[in-house]
């Protein structure tokens, strides 16, 4: 999902945003009240520490016992990983 910008645009509403949006972890061995890198001054982009989607999903495998690596699923006739060829865990997010 993308995020939205903080202005419109078009005059139709904010467009989509993928380079500063937010994301929520809760239980299962997230860490508890942690904020995780942060945005510009208008919410436009990430600065500091961004984390990429892979990285969330490869974190959220981690978190479910699985390695993000090994974990396979078929596709197309085809074998592939939910987190393609990126994604490392994030250990900062872990509790």
């Amino acid at each position: 999902e993308f995020g939205r910008t903080s202005y419109g645009q078009s005059g139709d509403g904010r467009d989509h945003n993928p380079w500063g949006y937010t994301q929520w972890l809760a239980g299962g061995g997230s860490k508890a009240g942690y904020t995780h890198g942060a945005t510009d001054e208008i919410g436009l982009r990430s600065i500091g520490k961004g984390v990429d989607t892979y990285d969330v999903h490869a974190t959220v495998l981690n978190l479910l016992g699985l390695d993000h690596l090994k974990v396979t699923y078929l596709r197309g006739g085809r074998r592939e990983r939910p987190t393609v060829v990126y994604g490392e865990v994030v250990q900062e997010l872990i509790a």
